[in-house]
């Protein structure tokens, strides 16, 4: 029996159970359990025995940057953001990742999509800081829109871009009013049209119909208004479960080398659409 898990709390409304039991057994795995590690804070730090026994585990918050110390090693892409969603064991040592930027990337991949055009991102805290620097390594022409008053949100974009050798990267700022011409890829990071304010939009229709393709980081709900709008010009779209489902995916690849079928990524990312929508 191999044991793996997720790292977090609170949990009580996370995915992450059915979608890695679904990936093993997709990738042909039975005798497995994942394990739901529902730690405070204070409480890591005497729990940490009990998590380096699992062959691997997720993390979420709080504890993304607070488990780094007990790790032995971390890939590029946890140093980048310092921050660490999912651990594997290589050789007995406990390696960190950030699968969060393999999911963003992974789910444009699938959706025909790519960050190498002009690329306009609303929001930038949290994740959306991490999908503005994969912008910019990308060679992405950025523009975020922010609301007054959090134009330093920016700062560590412009900061990352600086010190490691994106010279020429092109990050512009703007307020939501202000937002014109054509875009190749619009970004919601934003929580604008979350459950349960689904009839918010974070930009206006015309905004909307001036982008080639739309990209929500929200899953709940599957269509946003954001979402629908652009549908209803025929503009593809692709949504914040697609992200979810991709991070795990490549927490698997790193897990024990499993691959799998773009089909069946879809049809998983489809039936947890569905299960969401029935809790």
């Amino acid at each position: 029996m191999k044991h793996y898990g997720l790292l977090g709390y609170p949990l009580k409304h996370t995915m992450s159970p059915p979608i890695h039991e679904r990936l093993f057994r997709l990738s042909g795995v039975e005798d497995f359990d994942y394990l739901i590690k529902e730690i405070p804070e204070e409480e890591l730090e005497a729990r940490i025995p009990e998590l380096m026994a699992l062959e691997g585990f997720n993390i979420t918050i709080p504890h993304k940057i607070n488990i780094i110390k007990y790790l032995d090693e971390l890939d590029s892409s946890a140093e980048r953001y310092n921050s660490v969603n999912c651990v594997a064991v290589k050789d007995g040592r406990h390696i960190g990742y950030n699968t969060d930027c393999d999911g963003y990337l992974r789910a444009l991949e699938a959706a025909g999509a790519d960050l190498t055009g002009k690329v306009l991102q609303i929001g930038c805290g949290g994740v959306g800081r991490m999908m503005a620097i994969e912008a910019v390594r990308h060679g992405a022409e950025l523009t975020i829109s922010v609301l007054p008053g959090f134009e330093d949100t920016v700062d560590p974009v412009r900061e990352y871009a600086r010190e490691n050798g994106y010279d020429s990267a092109v990050i512009k700022t703007v307020y939501a009013d202000e937002i014109t011409g054509s875009y190749d890829i619009l970004v919601n990071a934003s929580p604008v049209g979350m459950f349960p304010k689904v009839d918010a939009c974070p930009v206006s229709e015309q905004v909307i119909k001036n982008c080639g393709f739309v990209f929500d980081v929200i899953y709940n709900p599957q269509t946003t208004k954001l979402m629908q709008i652009a549908m209803d010009n025929g503009i593809r779209t692709a949504g914040g479960m697609a992200m979810l489902v991709w991070q795990a995916v490549v927490a698997h690849e790193y897990w024990d080398g499993s691959s799998y079928d773009e089909a069946d990524i879809e049809e998983l990312i489809a039936d947890m659409h569905k299960l969401m929508e029935n809790k």
